[in-house]
């Protein structure tokens, strides 16, 4: 038991790891965990929309991709033309005397791949969240996010993602409390 307790530690570490593109946003932050609680809500409301998608492990694979991350740290666009994070290597340390380490590394190297619906499927999730993020300081204000968006939904290959982004992108962030409100 005690390399799961450790694993969970460092599980729970990504509380505090800090996702690095929110610098060069100029504002905001999220840490990793934030970020993967974010895109596994995403995926589970892709389920509904993906009836032919394997539930389980698209919201698996959403709330593992980025563990590594534990160790590695989170690199960004730019980071990532001048530093390569070797997250296969923190994954084996990671994973060496847990029992269902092959589970977790089959989910973590499909999403890596792409190939497979729940993979696409997941890949949009994680832009879906960023999507959400640079709508909701553009409503409120905040010049630069709007240069992102194009770039963004750019990534994103399944049409369940193009019409959730859509459907974002025509909502305002406060709509879900602001429909409808009166003070008594």
């Amino acid at each position: 038991m005690n390399p799961l307790a450790n694993l969970l530690f460092e599980a729970n570490l990504l509380k505090r790891v800090p996702r690095s593109g929110f610098h060069f946003l100029g504002q905001g932050h999220e840490s990793v965990a934030e970020h993967s609680f974010m895109i596994t809500f995403i995926a589970y409301t892709m389920t509904q929309l993906e009836p032919q998608a394997d539930a389980l492990k698209l919201i698996s694979m959403c709330l593992l991709h980025d563990l590594p991350e534990a160790r590695t740290g989170d690199l960004n666009y730019v980071h990532k033309k001048y530093v390569t994070a070797d997250e296969d290597k923190a994954l084996h340390h990671m994973l060496e005397n847990i029992p269902f380490k092959s589970d977790i590394r089959e989910l973590i190297d499909e999403f890596k791949q792409g190939e497979t619906v729940e993979s696409r499927l997941a890949k949009d999730a994680d832009q879906l969240a960023f999507i959400l993020e640079l709508k909701a300081k553009i409503d409120m204000g905040i010049k630069g996010p709007e240069t992102w968006v194009p770039i963004v939904i750019s990534r994103l290959t399944t049409d369940t993602g193009k019409k959730l982004a859509d459907a974002i992108m025509q909502t305002r962030w406060d709509d879900w409390w602001q429909h409808g409100y009166t003070e008594t």
